[in-house]
């Protein structure tokens, strides 16, 4: 009995009648069954997307087939658009030699515009597409050695490239937000996995081309905000008598707690791994010089705003085992509902990728077996901070599957990672780069009703906490995954607590 395997590839088709039938003709050929295609002109004309099932011995011979016949697509150039003015003498034959000069030359041609009876009837605006340096070099000697010529434009990164090879031009793209040390054959998966979530967004009435800038614009902010453009807003609080709370709003993703106990240092949560360096400056600005002093960092859950640095700080990391098989399914939908879901799984492997998750090698696991309850949630662990005594409670996996709360009764704390949060207190930035994953998964929870009832049921505990507490006592503080520490008022509305100062690289 042949075995029966997922596989998915870029087909590479000319734009003339009977191209795409003649790959699903050698698909079909090799008894292989097509699950996904997707094409659409209005994006790329020569571009297919494919998922197919079958015999991986078939599955291998239909890709070499189709390399053989040149519709298999097995790398990305790194195309260079260069616009020129070239001066042609007033003869017969003259476009004709010039164009074959540009064919020897290994350029396609994007663009031309040339017509005796215009304002410049010797001259011819071109565009060209070189797929390498040494080409755009050659070219320019062996044309400048037959023509008067200048050069209107040279772009490197390939961003002026037509609609021909959108997909080519995105990938340049997103080359220039992971580095050059991508290969092609990372780059070929990566755009099957934004194509299917065009796919998927398409089919809900979105527009393709607002999806895929909003892929880019969330990994171009995440450039744009770290290193001399990296911020936070800190707030800094009493605890206890041993305990300093710091919280620090990163610039896109989740808070970054600190809890400071005399010489002993705790992180809840690491923020995007591309922040880490700037996480370190700002600590050291605060006085945290010495990360010796870091004993343990806890991970609410498994969302790369929150853990993506995990692996780089040379600690115990301590998570619940269902964050670490979330880390290590790479799909933030894993064990809720959502599992199937394109767009969950897709968006881990993007915002992965552009924030530099690092995976933690030293991880302690929570309890799988509950220690009791405190409300609806079951008790998984323990944490001692200083004098402080926090409960890890287990969420029911609205937001995501295994997160993780931190609840300490006696000093009046909740860390409620992203299931209660201040959203009064975010800054439009923030606002707006948090709409960008709605946009790209429709809801930043995988199970929106159960994400409803956790909060409902936080906010009671705490409403709760709040009536038993005395007047003199400090209120309950809620350390929200986003957000400022806040408090909750007489109407049970979220108040920032304390002073919010700011940080920023450049001060």
């Amino acid at each position: 009995m042949e075995r029966e395997e997922r596989f998915s590839f870029i087909a590479r088709v000319p734009d003339e009648p009977g191209a795409l039938h003649r790959v699903a003709a050698i698909i079909t050929e090799f008894g292989l069954n097509i699950t996904r295609a997707q094409y659409d002109q209005r994006i790329d004309r020569e571009t297919v997307f494919f998922e197919v099932t079958g015999d991986p011995e078939r599955c291998s011979q239909v890709l070499d087939h189709l390399d053989r016949a040149g519709l298999l697509q097995t790398s990305l150039p790194r195309s260079r658009i260069l616009k020129l003015y070239v001066y042609l003498p007033h003869q017969a034959g003259a476009l004709a030699a010039f164009l074959d000069t540009v064919r020897l030359g290994g350029a396609n041609i994007l663009f031309i515009d040339f017509d005796e009876r215009g304002r410049h009837p010797e001259r011819v605006t071109i565009s060209l597409n070189l797929d390498q340096n040494g080409v755009v070099d050659d070219l320019l000697g062996q044309l400048s050695s037959a023509y008067k010529l200048e050069v209107v434009e040279y772009d490197p990164t390939g961003r002026h490239l037509d609609d021909t090879i959108f997909y080519v031009r995105f990938a340049q793209r997103v080359r220039e937000l992971i580095g050059d040390e991508a290969d092609d054959s990372f780059l070929l998966r990566f755009l099957h996995d934004i194509n299917h979530t065009v796919q998927e967004l398409m089919n809900r009435g979105r527009d393709p081309q607002e999806v895929f800038a909003n892929v880019l614009s969330a990994g171009q902010t995440l450039r744009k905000t770290s290193d001399q453009g990296f911020y936070a807003d800190v707030q800094q609080i009493v605890v206890s008598d041993q305990v300093t709370l710091f919280c620090f709003q990163m610039p896109c993703g989740g808070n970054v707690f600190l809890l400071k106990a005399g010489d002993e240092l705790v992180l809840v949560d690491t923020g995007f791994g591309i922040y880490h360096d700037d996480i370190l400056q700002m600590l050291a600005r605060y006085g945290f010089t010495d990360l010796g002093q870091l004993k343990r960092v806890i991970i609410t859950h498994a969302d790369a705003d929150h853990c993506g640095g995990s692996g780089l700080f040379a600690v115990p990391c301590y998570m619940h085992p269902g964050t670490l098989e979330v880390i290590r399914q790479a799909n933030r939908a894993y064990g809720s509902r959502s599992e199937g879901s394109v767009l969950e799984e897709v968006y881990t492997t993007m915002i992965n990728l552009f924030s530099g998750f690092t995976i933690p090698e030293d991880v302690h696991l929570f309890s799988s077996e509950p220690l009791g309850t405190v409300g609806p949630f079951p008790i998984v662990g323990e944490v001692r901070v200083g004098d402080l005594h926090f409960q890890v409670l287990e969420g029911l996996g609205g937001h995501m599957y295994a997160q993780t709360y931190l609840f300490c009764r006696e000093a009046g704390i909740f860390f409620t990672a992203d299931c209660v949060i201040n959203f009064d207190s975010l800054t439009q930035a923030r606002r707006d780069y948090s709409t960008l994953a709605v946009l790209l998964v429709t809801s930043v929870n995988v199970d929106s009703d159960l994400a409803r009832t956790e909060r409902q049921a936080i906010l009671q505990i705490m409403t709760d906490l709040g009536t038993s507490r005395g007047q003199e006592e400090r209120p309950g503080l809620i350390c929200g995954g986003h957000g400022a520490v806040s408090v909750l008022d007489d109407h049970g509305r979220l108040i920032p607590y304390g002073a919010v100062t700011h940080y920023a690289a450049k001060e």
